[in-house]
């Protein structure tokens, strides 16, 4: 759903902000870095879980077993397991708002302004809760 023009005034302020304040910190987010860490995070993740299968099956082959019990398969989807959380937290997120601090710059020139040539229906349920936020802030300013 597309921001409307005062929420998009808004983003552009606290980016202005941003950049003014903590150049170094925007630049960075700006830039690529945070993409390629999300990638070498999956492929660190891949590597665990072909790691921790390895183990879940050497556990299950292996003559060795504790007890009967056995503790390097347990090892294994433990690793596995660290894997599979890890690809989850890592990445998605960090690349999403990386891309989008690139294409709402504040020298871009407008770039935000692609948002506000999308039309809607008058009347429609997005337009009357935008409205009603709006009534309520500028109440509140």
């Amino acid at each position: 759903m597309p921001l409307s023009e005062h929420e998009q005034r808004m983003l552009e302020q606290i980016e202005s902000a941003l950049y003014a304040e903590d150049p170094k910190f925007a630049s960075t987010v700006r830039g690529g870095r945070l993409r390629s860490a999300t990638g070498r995070r999956r492929l660190q993740a891949a590597a665990l879980f072909v790691l921790g299968l390895f183990l879940l099956v050497a556990g299950i082959a292996a003559p060795f077993k504790p007890g009967g019990f056995p503790i390097i398969s347990l090892i294994g989807f433990i690793v596995m397991f660290a894997a599979g959380v890890l690809l989850l937290i890592g990445g998605p997120r960090m690349s999403g708002s990386a891309s989008r601090g690139s294409d709402t710059h504040p020298s871009a020139g407008g770039a935000s302004g692609a948002h506000r040539g999308k039309q809607r229906k008058p009347g429609g349920f997005s337009a009357r809760m935008e409205d009603r936020f709006r009534k309520r802030f500028e109440e509140g300013s």
